[in-house]
């Protein structure tokens, strides 16, 4: 599997989305403006105000430019000793064959491999697996490494490569049913050159594309959500949360907090998942974390509800506790902080606004609800936000099916709205219960 982000594609989506928001800002203006005169509808402010930050976050992300190496930069990074580190738990052999094959054909390979099992139960197939890979990845100048050991869970399972490899320079994060683009390290590493950059994100997609209805809809919102959010923060080196299935972070980041990373406690309750947003946290204290829009990965999703609930629920309890340590340890004057705090207040104001307008208005005063209005802006933004899904070209989708999955936009935001809202705000309020939630025994396979 391989993507590519296309460059004419990126400006017509921009220059789209630069129409609408000209024409939507006018609107708002004369809404303000009777607002002031008297006349405005109960949430004309609010609206403005997030429609304000609504343009000021997709706006970001056009402004995103992936980074470039030449010269003594590109000299620099060749230079740089890489360790992937690759912890399995309950994984398809499938996926895991397919996961490591793909590590190894990079076209700018690692220098080790360290593939932790970290007490896997269901292990059929682990054996094949291993054998192939032991006797393959050192045809490739890769140096690896197998260890097998008591379940432990995925921290505990990376420590044991990072304390056995004092020498590496990069840390890359693989999860084990990830399918790396061949350019995907190269691309993961350009940003490095950049003395400043301390971790380094890269782009999920569903490798799973086409298995389910779900899974297509959760590639599109997932996708987008990177291509978006993650975009408009790593303009200014703020990124908040790598993904497991493709990250870096210098070394020095990981080995100097790794005490920190394996004891980390909420209200004295063990934290085992979470792991990518507090490993970037800590390269954040350091200095700039980014986005490399070019580095693409290909990632088992869900393809049943009850997983991918189980799944966003332990994403919403580790991003809830996440927020107390940025608030806590991000310096005050950093643009990272305080877009964290609007982030969440944005995020109350509209769970605020969804709840009234859908439920209480239609009962308090029911000739007057504004339900289809909503709806028909939230769908119109779900497009706008969602085009930039159509500038990556995947070499296993055409073009009319990237479009079709674009054209379900508004199932995407309604499930964001509806269950994913009630889902994050259940996680928030559960989130002392630390435990992973998933990967009892292999949950999805990758089709043979």
């Amino acid at each position: 599997m391989s993507a590519r982000i296309g460059p004419r594609r990126v400006l017509l989506a921009a220059a789209v989305v630069l129409a609408a928001a000209a024409v939507w800002a006018i609107h708002h203006v004369f809404a303000v403006s009777g607002a002031l005169d008297g006349a405005g509808h109960r949430f004309t402010y609010v609206y403005a105000g997030l429609f304000l930050l609504l343009l000021w976050q997709i706006g970001g992300a056009y402004l995103e430019r992936p980074a470039t190496a030449t010269g003594q930069a590109r000299e620099y990074l060749d230079g740089l000793r890489v360790v992937a580190i690759v912890p399995v738990y309950n994984e398809d052999p499938a996926a895991l064959r397919a996961c490591l094959e793909s590590m190894v054909r990079q076209t700018r390979t690692p220098d080790v491999i360290y593939v932790v099992d970290d007490g896997s139960t269901d292990t059929g197939g682990y054996d094949t697996v291993r054998r192939w890979f032991m006797a393959t990845a050192p045809r490739h100048g890769i140096a690896v490494s197998w260890h097998v050991q008591a379940n432990a869970g995925k921290r505990h399972a990376q420590a044991v490569a990072v304390r056995t490899t004092g020498d590496a320079d990069i840390y890359w994060t693989v999860d084990s049913d990830t399918v790396s683009d061949p350019r995907a390290l190269d691309e993961l590493l350009l940003p490095f050159a950049d003395p400043r950059v301390q971790s380094v994100a890269g782009v999920v997609m569903a490798a799973n594309v086409g298995s389910s209805f779900l899974a297509r809809i959760t590639d599109l919102w997932f996708v987008t959500g990177q291509l978006t959010d993650r975009s408009s923060l790593s303009v200014f080196g703020a990124l908040w949360v790598n993904s497991g299935p493709i990250a870096a972070y210098r070394a020095d980041v990981v080995r100097d907090n790794l005490d920190g990373y394996l004891t980390e406690r909420f209200f004295g309750r063990n934290v085992a998942f979470s792991d990518d947003s507090l490993l970037t946290l800590y390269a954040m204290v350091r200095g700039r974390t980014v986005q490399q829009p070019t580095a693409f990965a290909f990632a088992l999703m869900p393809d049943r509800f009850g997983h991918l609930c189980r799944m966003y629920l332990r994403w919403m309890r580790g991003s809830f506790i996440r927020s107390w340590w940025r608030v806590r340890y991000l310096p005050l004057r950093s643009y990272a902080w305080w877009a964290h705090l609007l982030r969440w207040a944005s995020m109350v104001v509209a769970t605020v606004v969804f709840v009234t307008v859908v439920f209480v208005s239609p009962v308090v005063e029911p000739t007057l609800t504004a339900l289809p209005w909503l709806l028909s802006v939230t769908f119109i933004v779900g497009w706008a936000q969602t085009l930039r899904y159509l500038t990556v070209r995947r070499s296993d989708e055409s073009t009319g099916r990237r479009v079709w999955t674009w054209l379900l936009a508004p199932v995407a935001v309604v499930f964001a709205a509806v269950v994913l809202r009630v889902i994050r705000w259940y996680g928030a309020a559960t989130c002392w219960r630390t435990g992973w939630g998933t990967r009892q025994q292999v949950e999805v396979v990758l089709a043979r």
